[in-house]
């Protein structure tokens, strides 16, 4: 079977480009509108090791320049989703969507959710209370953009809940296919027993990007992530049918992220399955284990009510 075309430039014949480098110099080099999703959480500017601590106008100058060229190369039918935390200085946090959303309304973007990332761990503080949320600011560039509910449905809270008068009285009141999965995602971030951690200090969940990528893109279509860290956008678009483009300052994340595809082209790649829900420690039974991907064997358009795949038996991680 013929391998993933991987490059370490943009290459329009590529299955993913991982660039190591700065994420400018490669975008100058993407054409206009090739993208249908940029998806990508950037620096928070907390100083940790992969950047440096600037000034806050100074950080929203050069993120300014990165949000500029990837509005740029996303289609007219495109989505930007940009996920981000707090600034903090002296204890004092900054929202950085807030400081960051007039950028994409300057440019004419159209925000159409901040959804809200809800995980149960983090830091503990002990002069205010500990943050465990954080952002995902969705744009589109027009009002013709591509959206597909129906390949992210969710489980609905009472699946037998029924029309009780009317013409429907007796009918099923809820979807088929499932319930719209709101703008309040409960999803375990990757620490330190996570099945998919690696040296990165602050990595993307696959399944938070997977919602992403089924929802807003159409297989073959193009996803793009700035600051890929280990790849975790890029394992996610490839496990759907999608290209993609990675770019990172750091050589090491690159490498890592490359080790990631071919682990998953290989089949030996294990990420926590979209459909598993938290752990709950009084139902420890009846959580889903971790499942192994391959990029030559993969589902078309998985969707979040599947459950027919049979899961190896593995040790419990988040």
């Amino acid at each position: 079977m013929e391998s993933m075309k991987l490059a370490d430039r943009f290459d329009p014949d590529a299955n993913a480009v991982l660039f190591a480098g700065d994420c400018l110099d490669l975008l100058r080099s993407v054409p206009d509108g090739l993208v249908k999703l940029v998806v990508t959480s950037p620096p928070y500017n907390l100083g940790k090791s992969y950047e440096n601590r600037l000034d806050i106008g100074e950080y929203l100058s050069l993120q300014r320049s990165v949000i500029e060229e990837c509005v740029r190369v996303t289609s007219k039918n495109g989505s930007i989703c940009w996920q981000v935390g707090n600034f903090v200085d002296n204890g004092e946090i900054v929202p950085l969507d807030l400081k960051l959303y007039p950028i994409f309304e300057s440019l004419g973007l159209r925000l159409r959710n901040r959804v809200v990332w809800h995980f149960g761990h983090g830091l503990h503080a002990s002069r205010r209370f500990s943050g465990r949320y954080e952002v995902i600011l969705w744009f589109t560039r027009t009002n013709d953009y591509t959206f597909n509910l129906d390949a992210v449905r969710v489980p609905p809270k009472y699946p037998n809940k029924k029309h009780f008068k009317g013409p429907k009285a007796g009918q099923l009141s809820c979807n088929p296919l499932g319930k719209n999965p709101t703008d309040v995602w409960d999803i375990p971030n990757v620490k330190a027993n996570h099945v998919e951690k690696t040296e990165h200090p602050c990595q993307f969940p696959v399944e938070l990007v997977e919602r992403l990528v089924l929802s807003l893109t159409n297989e073959e279509d193009w996803v793009l992530d700035p600051f890929m860290g280990v790849g975790s956008a890029q394992i996610a678009a490839l496990i759907h049918g999608r290209r993609t483009i990675g770019a990172d300052i750091e050589p090491r994340y690159v490498r890592i992220a490359e080790s990631r595809i071919r682990a998953a082209e290989a089949g030996t790649l294990r990420i926590r399955p979209m459909e598993r829900t938290v752990y709950d420690p009084s139902s420890p039974k009846e959580s889903v284990p971790p499942k192994y991907v391959s990029l030559h064997n993969r589902e078309d358009q998985m969707k979040l009510l599947e459950r027919k795949t049979i899961f190896p038996s593995v040790s419990r991680g988040e």
